[in-house]
Formats: structure tokens, C-alpha cells, sequence
């Protein structure tokens, strides 16, 4: 199948140099080599088994180097948010699976990368972007989801180490991680200045896999239970009481990336819906020569490119204005992701009954995109920043 994926005119505007533009041909052509392209069954793979080799083979082929900084094995100095938009839109149009494998190693080790002492950033970051280690992040608990300030694990600390009890759950990568960077309350204080943020080791004390949750576009994702977890206090990243501090500017970097991972999706789809009307015959004609028909491709294709343009607009301001995006960053992901579910929901009406058959593209993807909707910060907490940010300037 042709596809228009690598060669939007997205990438020729003034967001990107020539690097990104050839990060994108490259990885396009990796992607088709070594990928599956979304045709294998679910139900046949062993997931865990599957992105432990996505992770190291994205690392042997050095595109894990783009989640960590130069000096400890990556590409550039800092964290280039254009670089992780294009690479997560380019692996989420051949495979949910690598896109998820690749976002986790980054978004597992993005707090080390931002707050780790030069010590705990070699111990580990090196290991992210070889694929020899396996990150996680673990924020969310049955009762703090959106919410986060509200969450309850706690960190007692005693000597020279700090005891985790607790729950946290729908953690990605638990149950396969080889660590997870776990936010607790330290501090007797209500509220975001009481937490901490902590490097657990997989193998810790006192650390268990609760459970193993499954849900609509299977990833390893798991319920995770500290029972006098010993952690040492080396372990913390940053000062004591700033944990919730770099878990939102860990999200401010990496919530983009998911707008950019919809786009890849909805791009997918759109291309899979061309190739598909062109070929089915309906009435006498071609399912394409139907103005409907028309109508939604048009629809597609116009909520594509609004997508792209406000997710690499809010990456170019990260990178470039070196500008607070949080407010285009909300804008980019609640208009990519809800955008992406209707572009989806249209291939999958163009398609009929084949669009609802397990085990087809389209089926795959209506069930890839919706998670994204939810997952680091829902639509209506997009809705909340943007809306509270214009009051606060006005």
C-alpha cells in the first residue's frame, strides 16, 4: 500500500530541520521491514513476550537514544519533543504495540532524566535507551486517577531508607518493568506538596504484581501493591516534597507525543479507508465516486492535518520557544486524540462488516485509539488547563 504517512507536507513547514525529515524516512523504512503492520491476532501473541522484544529491538536499532539526553547514551542534549512526536506517529501507524513500547521507555525514565543525580541517571538511562531495561511509571491508584495530588501510598522514612505501602494501578509496563518511578506522600501535608518521587527496583522487598489488567488493545499493565517496600533514600529523584512537581513536567513532555501517537493512528486509517473504497464496488460504482463517500475522506483528511499542525506546534514551542506549552499541549492532545476517534469510527463505517471483524486494521485501530482519549490526562482534564488558562491570563 502506498502510504501518504511519510510524506505529509506537515513535515516540509518550519517546525522541523532537515534531521527530523530524515528521522522520519528512516523509521518509516525500519517500521516496514521489521514490523508487523497490524496483522497478527492478539489472541495468538504473548503480549509481555512481544514488547520485551520491541523494546530491544528498538534499542539495538538506536531509537530508544532519542528518549534519554546525549550524555548518557542519547542523541541530543535535551529531551527534543519534535523528535519524540515523530517517531511515536510513525510507530503507531504500523503498530500500536511499538508505539506503546517506545512511549514507555521514555515517560518510565523521563522523571530520571529531569531530576536523577548524574549518579542515578548512569545507572539507569543508558540501560532505557540500549532496550536492555524496561521502565515504568507509576502514578495512578484506585482512587487518584485524573486527580493525582490525591493519591494515598505512602513513604515513612526511617535511617538511611523509606518504607512504600500502598496501591497503585494502571501501571504500563508492570509486571515486565525492571523498574518504576513510584510517587508517595512523604510529608504529613494534604495535597501535591507532600509528594515524592522514588526509583523501585522490580525486584524490591515488598513490591508485588496484584494484578494483570486487560483491556481492548492488550499491553502488559498491571496493579502493583507496596507492603514495607524498603527503598533507599539515594533512591528519591530530586528533594523531598517535589515528586508531584516532576511528574507533571514528566507529563508536560511526554503528553504531546500522545497526541502525535492518535494522529499516527487516524493517518493509518485514513489510508487503509483510500485503498479500501478505491477497490470495493457498490450500486454499480465504486464505493470512492459516492459524494458521501467523499465527504467523510474530506472530513479525514482535514482533521488529520489540524492535528499534526497543533501537536508539532505545541513541540515546536517546546523546543524551540523554549515556551511554557502547557495550554497547547492540552489543545494538541484533546483535538488529536478525539479527532482520531471519529476518523477511525468513519474507516471503520466505510469498511461495513469487515471494519468490525477481529483481526482487521481498522478493528485494531478503533480499539488502539480509545485508551488514548483517557490515559495521561483525560479530554475533560485537557479541557480544565485550557480553560483555566485563559481565565488566568484574562
Amino acid at each position: 500500500m502506498q502510504s501518504s504517512e511519510p510524506l505529509s507536507k506537515v513535515y516540509d513547514l518550519p517546525f522541523f530541520d532537515n534531521v527530523h525529515r530524515q528521522l522520519v524516512r528512516d523509521l518509516s523504512w525500519w517500521c516496514g521491514a521489521n514490523l508487523a503492520r497490524g496483522e497478527r491476532e492478539d489472541e495468538d501473541v504473548d503480549i509481555d513476550a512481544h514488547c520485551r522484544a520491541l523494546v530491544t529491538a528498538l534499542g539495538e536499532a538506536g531509537w530508544l537514544r532519542y528518549c534519554v539526553p546525549a550524555n548518557v547514551g542519547g542523541v541530543f542534549p535535551q529531551l527534543d519533543v519534535r523528535m519524540l512526536c515523530l517517531i511515536r506517529e510513525t510507530l503507531a501507524y504500523h503498530e500500536g504495540l511499538a508505539d506503546f513500547a517506545f512511549a514507555m521507555q521514555g515517560l518510565g525514565s523521563g522523571a530520571i532524566t529531569l531530576a536523577g543525580t548524574p549518579e542515578q541517571q548512569q545507572r539507569y538511562l543508558p540501560g532505557v535507551a540500549a532496550g536492555k531495561l524496561i521502565a515504568a511509571f507509576a502514578l495512578s491508584e484506585p482512587e487518584a486517577g485524573s486527580d493525582a495530588a490525591a493519591l494515598t501510598t505512602t513513604a515513612t522514612r526511617t535511617d538511611n531508607s523509606y518504607y512504600l505501602n500502598g496501591i497503585k494501578t494502571w501501571t504500563s509496563n508492570g509486571g515486565i518493568a525492571d523498574f518504576y518511578i513510584v510517587f508517595a506522600r512523604s510529608k504529613d501535608v494534604a495535597g501535591p506538596k507532600g509528594i515524592s518521587a522514588f526509583i523501585v527496583p522490580a525486584d524490591a522487598p515488598g513490591l508485588s504484581i496484584v494484578e494483570r489488567i486487560t483491556v481492548i488493545a492488550p499491553h502488559p499493565l498491571a496493579t502493583l501493591r507496596f507492603e514495607e517496600c524498603r527503598v533507599p533514600a539515594t533512591n528519591m529523584l530530586g528533594a523531598e516534597g517535589e515528586g508531584f512537581r516532576i511528574a507533571m513536567q514528566t507529563l508536560d513532555i511526554f503528553r504531546a507525543s500522545v497526541a502525535a501517537a492518535a494522529t499516527g493512528f487516524a493517518r493509518r486509517a485514513l489510508d487503509e479507508a483510500v485503498q479500501y473504497v478505491q477497490q470495493r464496488r457498490m450500486f454499480g460504482q465504486m464505493l470512492a465516486d459516492m459524494q458521501m463517500t467523499q465527504a467523510k475522506l474530506a472530513n479525514m483528511a482535514t482533521a488529520i492535518t489540524a492535528s499534526a499542525l497543533l501537536t508539532y506546534q505545541a513541540a515546536w514551542l517546546h523546543d524551540v520557544g523554549n515556551h511554557v506549552t502547557k495550554r497547547e499541549v492540552a489543545m494538541a492532545k484533546m483535538t488529536a486524540t478525539e479527532s482520531a476517534q471519529r476518523v477511525i469510527d468513519d474507516a471503520v463505517q466505510l469498511f461495513g462488516g469487515r471494519g468490525v471483524q477481529r483481526g482487521q486494521i481498522a478493528e485494531r485501530l478503533y480499539r488502539e485509539i480509545r485508551a488514548l482519549r483517557i490515559y495521561e490526562g483525560a479530554t475533560e482534564v485537557q479541557q480544565l488547563i485550557i480553560a483555566r488558562s485563559l481565565l488566568k491570563e484574562g
